[in-house]
């Protein structure tokens, strides 16, 4: 075990995030390399709290943070210093300690990126679908817009006031358009769905644990969803969602949430400690854990 006084101290910044796998990520990393760190679970009550929490957070010495849901904006006013990446999106979902100075980052764009990148020539020039209009939304359009240039990008979002004012901070906010979810099922609405390349869920329906009715929010059920498309769902517990589970029973394919968590946790395991994260090792780990709980 290492020396509890040199011990660095990393942790998930969320609410009611106890089911993350991250500690598991994270944990078998520092474990596999030797490393002196240890990582766990920072639930906050409330957006409120914040700014207590990472001031806290410099009083007992604390090395850094991954940050979720829905913290990845209210972080940032807290912050002394944002990536590029984090800046253009104003969303954080990494944050490094630096002798007392916080510095935020965004690994979700590259680890959005990850999977689809055997794909990116299919993908071009097409037209793409996000559901959701959050952080996540955010980072998978700035990674459509950094690596794959799609024709268009379509956001189905709920509320279509708070998804403008998100476009309104977003530099390239002219790459996407606006259609609400309701409308699914209208004709327009629907083959715009029916034409994309890629569909993704970059909301946080269909977490194990959550009430939300599926059918009612994205693309599950509706029939358009097809062979021939990509179908991406961020959410990584359970690994097959009901989005992805209609999807693969219409014959797209589907790309499980656990590969974007991994590929993001392994640019943020890099900011942390200048080491490359063992990937197959921790893939396989996390896969017994999904097993042996039957999630």
């Amino acid at each position: 075990m290492p020396n509890a006084q040199t011990t660095k101290v990393f942790g998930l910044l969320g609410k009611h995030v106890d089911y993350s796998w991250s500690p598991l990520i994270h944990n078998t990393g520092f474990n596999t390399l030797g490393l002196p760190c240890i990582y766990t679970i920072f639930n906050i009550a409330s957006q409120e709290l914040v700014g207590d929490a990472l001031r806290g957070s410099l009083a007992l010495g604390i090395s850094g943070f991954n940050v979720t849901i829905p913290f990845k904006k209210t972080v940032v006013p807290f912050l002394d210093e944002l990536s590029p990446e984090a800046r253009v999106i104003g969303a954080v979902n990494t944050i490094v300690n630096n002798n007392g100075r916080l510095i935020g980052h965004n690994t979700d764009i590259a680890g959005f990126a990850a999977p689809l990148l055997p794909m990116a020539e299919s993908i071009r020039n097409k037209p793409v679908c996000i559901f959701g209009n959050g952080g996540a939304a955010l980072a998978a359009l700035e990674a459509f817009r950094l690596r794959f240039s799609p024709s268009s990008v379509l956001l189905m979002v709920r509320d279509m006031q708070k998804a403008e004012a998100m476009l309104e901070e977003y530099a390239y906010r002219d790459l996407a358009t606006l259609c609400p979810a309701r409308e699914i099922d209208q004709p327009a609405c629907s083959k715009k769905i029916r034409e994309c390349r890629v569909v993704v869920n970059a909301t946080p329906v269909g977490t194990a644990g959550r009430c939300d009715h599926v059918h009612n929010i994205l693309p599950t059920g509706h029939g358009v969803l097809h062979e021939g498309q990509i179908v991406y769902d961020m959410v990584y517990n359970p690994p097959e969602t009901p989005m992805l589970a209609d999807a693969r029973s219409v014959g797209a394919m589907t790309i499980p949430g656990i590969d974007m968590l991994i590929a993001q946790a392994a640019r943020s395991f890099f900011i942390w400690t200048g080491q490359e994260l063992p990937l197959d090792i921790v893939r396989k780990t996390v896969l017994a854990e999904i097993a042996k709980n039957g999630a």
